[in-house]
């Protein structure tokens, strides 16, 4: 039922292109046609005999109308044709294919190249019927005005036809995109509305008043009558030229700042309809991709910091993919879950997936409240920094509470996995380590390795959360009292002993 109605949509669409089409050329045509009879009937004056003018007008005005009705019936009907054929995937709501495409994007100049060949057949038969039946200079002007009063029609006709055309070329454009205009651009419907709809009066404006002057014996009121009606004819026909070029670009141009102000206020998902041929519809793809750009980049920035976090993102965007590290003070914070291998064994795989998921998701939220940075997932362990790539005020006290508040949260919302927690502060390098087009941000040193080791012992604990001597020194006052000292202990791989703390019960 749904398709059913988009597709009566779009048939009521296009039916309303097809009859506002139609208006237009047949309001176009009597306009000009109307506009050409009465400046010839101006000019007769000029270059003939003032009581020439009735004869001449009951000769030719039947025929200008049988003309119009015949001629102009004909062009229209086959032009409506035409159109109805070009918009038929409209109808059908489907994709164009190539030649219908091409079509559809080429109606405003068809339909405007068939109204020219109207109005040179018109100046043709009606110049050789003025030849015969009168003089040849008569034929001339009739032609001639013909010719300029059929210029200025056709460009109004193309004007209005590509505004209604719009809705039915934003979606050719929609399905396949030109890598070339099709219409004329700023430029050329700048100079066509200029040209077509004021300067041609305006030559007629000359030409009558060349006559004035070079021809003895002309009356001067025909010469200001015939002046009169041709600035008329310029004021109207170039300010409604003027109208529809002007608004052929402005609303395209409106739509694109729009759309910018859409985008500052970040709405990336932000587009504007291509529907003009031109170079301004050239603009209107290039707002799209560049939003399309925008959004990508986004998404791209929005992953990579959940990749590596936020604040290594951020420095690797400010400072770019620059390979080595300096030493800084951290406190390392290690998380290791066990049991891992024999919960692969006993869960299906996907489930084990989703339940470590739920672990990290506590630590994740746990120590990047206390201002901790998650530098990486291994397996089933995660190592936390705190002090870097962000320096803190008081890393040790952020992660021995973060340490805390783990072993309390992960025993309340994930009862299912054990897990121990080693703590330990010290000298490390931090920066960017692998090859310039792969590499990840790391903390590497003998804080990271003891961390891991105490989170070993850890899950021997009752509270599973162990800290070196090193990080509980660095500790405020506060967060020490939170803790009690233990015994001394060899942690594999290390020479010294290292001094172990506990959280205090209760």
């Amino acid at each position: 039922m749904q398709e059913q109605a988009g597709s009566q949509s779009e048939a009521e669409l296009v039916g309303q292109v097809r009859r506002r089409l139609v208006r237009v050329a047949w309001i176009a045509a009597a306009a000009g046609t109307v506009v050409v009879f009465n400046l010839i009937g101006f000019l007769i004056p000029l270059f003939l005999d003032p009581g020439e003018r009735g004869g001449l007008a009951l000769l030719n005005a039947p025929l200008i109308i049988a003309y119009l009705l015949v001629v102009g019936l004909a062009i229209i009907r086959y032009s409506d044709r035409r159109v109805a054929a070009a918009l038929e995937w409209v109808v059908e709501a489907r994709t164009p294919d190539e030649r219908e495409h091409q079509r559809t994007l080429r109606l405003a100049a068809q339909g405007a190249k068939l109204a020219i060949l109207g109005w040179i057949v018109a100046a043709v038969v009606f110049s050789a019927l003025n030849l015969f039946a009168h003089s040849w200079q008569f034929a001339a002007v009739v032609g001639a005005t013909t010719w300029l009063g059929g210029e200025t029609t056709c460009a109004l006709i193309y004007l209005a036809s590509e505004r209604v055309l719009r809705p039915v070329t934003a979606r050719a454009l929609a399905a396949r995109l030109t890598e070339q205009t099709i219409a004329p651009g700023v430029r050329g419907r700048l100079a066509m509305a200029w040209a077509l709809g004021t300067g041609v009066p305006l030559l007629g404006v000359l030409v009558v008043g060349a006559v004035g002057i070079a021809k003895p014996g002309v009356d001067t009121q025909y010469v200001a009558a015939a002046e009169l009606f041709l600035g008329a004819v310029a004021s109207a026909v170039g300010l409604l030229a003027t109208r529809f070029a002007a608004k052929a670009i402005a609303e395209p141009l409106g739509s694109v700042r729009e759309g910018l102000e859409r985008i500052e206020r970040g709405d990336l998902e932000a587009r504007v309809p291509v529907d003009d041929g031109s170079e301004v519809g050239l603009l209107q793809t290039g707002f799209n991709r560049m939003a399309e750009g925008l959004l990508e980049r986004e998404r791209i920035r929005d992953l990579f910091g959940r990749q590596v976090g936020e604040d290594v993102a951020r420095a690797a965007l400010r400072e770019g993919t620059r390979l080595g590290g300096e030493e800084r003070e951290v406190v390392a914070l290690f998380v290791d879950v066990v049991g891992s291998t024999s919960m692969a064994v006993a869960m299906p795989p996907s489930e084990v997936v989703r339940l470590l998921n739920r672990f990290f998701r506590v630590v994740v939220e746990v120590v990047e409240a206390e201002g901790g940075f998650v530098d990486k997932f291994q397996g089933d362990a995660a190592l936390c920094v705190f002090g870097a790539p962000v320096p803190s005020k008081d890393p040790a006290s952020d992660a021995l509470r973060s340490a805390r508040r783990l072993a309390t949260q992960l025993v309340r919302e994930v009862p299912e996995i054990d897990f121990g927690v080693g703590i330990s502060a010290g000298i490390a390098v931090a920066g960017n380590v692998g090859a310039e087009h792969r590499y990840e941000y790391t903390v590497i040193g003998d804080p990271v390795n003891e961390a891991a080791r105490l989170s070993e012992l850890a899950k021997q604990r009752p509270q599973r959360v162990l800290a070196s001597d090193a990080a509980l020194a660095r500790a405020t006052e506060s967060e020490r009292s939170a803790w009690s000292g233990t015994e001394l202990a060899y942690l594999r791989g290390r020479g010294l002993g290292t001094r172990l703390a506990q959280p205090r019960l209760g």
